[in-house]
């Protein structure tokens, strides 16, 4: 019977970074407003002459579905790298519609501290891990 319930543990999970949970925060409720940016632009029809009102949708979508598969590859350098691709991306969608450089500018503002700010906090807690501070 032990064999049984030994078998059915759930493996522990990967201790992940401050960076790396941040990251994933800012990109998890990004990609909400990114694939709602899409129905804007669908809404306002902004896309040039010639192309279809609804490549916005795909457009908001296919950006929605890239953070989401960031969030799972933002503990690699590159991982976070691919997030801030995706920042210009939203940022140039301030080029069909204006109010998006807003959303640009917030989120990125909210990217960049994560990414920053969370590094920071994970070489700080590498540091005391490896040199713990004496108690007097």
């Amino acid at each position: 019977m032990e064999a049984v319930s030994a078998e059915r543990q759930p493996k522990p999970r990967r201790p992940r970074g401050a960076a790396e949970s941040l990251a994933t925060i800012v990109l998890g409720f990004e990609s909400i407003i990114a694939f709602l940016a899409g129905l804007v632009i669908y809404g306002l029809k902004a896309l040039p002459t010639g192309i279809e009102p609804w490549w916005g949708i795909v457009a908001g979508s296919v950006v929605a579905v890239l953070m989401i598969a960031t969030t799972r590859v933002v503990r690699y350098t590159w991982g976070i790298a691919l997030g801030w691709v995706l920042q210009a991306v939203v940022a140039l969608g301030a080029l069909l519609v204006p109010a998006l450089a807003l959303v640009a500018l917030i989120f990125g503002g909210m990217y960049g501290y994560a990414t920053i700010k969370g590094a920071a906090l994970d070489r700080r807690n590498a540091r005391l891990a490896a040199h713990p501070p004496e108690e007097h």
